[in-house]
């Protein structure tokens, strides 16, 4: 499956990037000695990514009844309890809609299969109650900008922020985003977010991979008006959007501490900042997508800024993979957060384990177990979170199992 979520709609874009990298064949690795507890009387990250786009984890379909949707929720956190995880990172703004009574969006479409009508329950109340009723942390995961998986703004209820706001919005492959560049659509979605961290006591703030969208060929995201009109003295437009997203991330961190000092900032990005090919600063890669250039987004200075709490780039391939080595790439995040204050987390591609379309590597169920040996040799690196929770259940071939029989056989408090 890809991460890009059934073609384009969940965080990591992984068939289409896949696409865009050199293609590399799996490097068998002797297999390390296992590390437990190698965190010993520390916090650990043991996480899950629950999604809710176009129903990919959960609700299974649009339409149940609230009983049969919360009974499904409550059964992905039990899970993650008897597997001995800490975190569950569920995605509660979807697609510029939400997951609870909002004061700025329409309900989400994911629960009722129709935007804006109310499910008769508060997804997002609920689910921090109860994981924290069974000691798991409770990451709300947002997307800033997507506003839809389709082109047609008529579509949306007639409520949605885009409607009223047609000048906010600029289709581009397929989709609909708000525009990074108008500061008004940037407090808009700072507003929508924080109104969810004024209600409940979540633990952390949690971004995936999507700022300025991936490209797409023969396409172009057409920000020109808001470029001449806010570029300033920016005569560079991938740096004034790159300045865009800068602006994004530093404001909602500093946000965050009014709204609710507790509650921490996490943002899961693409794996690989730059190829070294493009900057000497840059990972042994050669990743077809970089975040600095791609998308816009400078996550090795948000790690170096201090401006986030912590950082769980999206390492989705295997070791050995030759366009982007799970093993170097570890390594040079593991050295990008070092002395920075900031927490590395690793995203690990549960999904790819035991799927066919997959190099031989994904085929071996110990595969993620050997990518938490690698991670013992890294004491930068805080713990890992996997993609996503209908694989976690599902456990195709056993590689959950194996990382929790080689590595989880206590449970850990999380690391706040």
């Amino acid at each position: 499956m890809s991460r890009l979520g059934r073609r384009s709609f969940v965080m990591g874009a992984v068939s289409t990037v896949a696409a865009l990298m050199t293609a590399g064949d799996a490097v068998a690795v002797p297999r390390p000695g296992h590390a437990r507890h190698r965190r010993a009387g520390a916090g650990e990250m043991r996480g899950v990514w629950i999604a809710t786009v176009a129903n990919i984890d959960w609700p299974s379909a649009t339409g149940l009844s609230a009983a049969a949707q919360e009974a499904e929720l409550i059964a992905h956190l039990d899970r993650a309890v008897d597997l001995r995880l800490n975190t569950v990172v569920l995605q509660v703004r979807p697609t510029a809609d939400a997951l609870w009574p909002s004061s700025f969006e329409p309900w989400a479409e994911c629960l009722t299969g129709v935007q804006g009508k109310d499910p008769g329950w508060d997804p997002l109340g609920t689910a921090v109650r109860e994981a924290h009723a069974r000691g798991l942390e409770l990451h709300a995961w947002f997307n800033p900008y997507r506003v839809a998986n389709h082109t047609d703004p008529s579509k949306l209820v007639a409520t949605h922020p885009a409607r009223i706001h047609p000048d906010w919005v600029l289709p581009y492959g397929g989709k609909l985003y708000y525009n990074p560049g108008l500061p008004e659509v940037r407090k808009f979605v700072q507003d929508a977010m924080l109104d969810a961290v004024s209600r409940y006591a979540i633990d952390a703030v949690h971004w995936d991979d999507y700022f300025y969208p991936y490209p797409v060929a023969g396409q172009v995201f057409d920000d020109d008006d808001a470029f001449a009109e806010h570029g300033g003295d920016f005569t560079d437009k991938d740096a004034w959007r790159r300045d865009n997203t800068d602006r994004l991330v530093r404001e909602t961190a500093a946000r965050i501490k009014e709204v609710r000092s507790g509650t921490r900032f996490g943002i899961s990005p693409f794996g690989v900042w730059r190829n070294a090919s493009t900057d000497p600063a840059g990972s042994d890669t050669a990743a077809g997508v970089q975040t600095y250039d791609d998308l816009h987004a400078d996550t090795r200075k948000w790690v170096e800024e201090g401006w986030i709490d912590y950082i769980c780039p999206q390492i989705y391939w295997n070791i050995g993979y030759a366009a982007a080595d799970y093993a170097k790439l570890l390594s040079w995040w593991a050295g990008t957060v070092e002395g920075t204050g900031v927490d590395l987390y690793v995203g690990e591609a549960l999904h790819k384990a035991g799927d066919p379309a997959q190099p031989a590597a994904w085929q071996d169920p110990a595969e993620l177990s050997r990518h938490l040996d690698l991670a013992a040799g890294h004491p930068e690196v805080g713990g890992h979170v996997y993609f996503s929770a209908k694989h976690v259940k599902a456990d195709r071939i056993g590689a959950m199992a194996r990382v929790v029989a080689d590595h989880y056989s206590t449970r850990a408090r999380a690391p706040r």
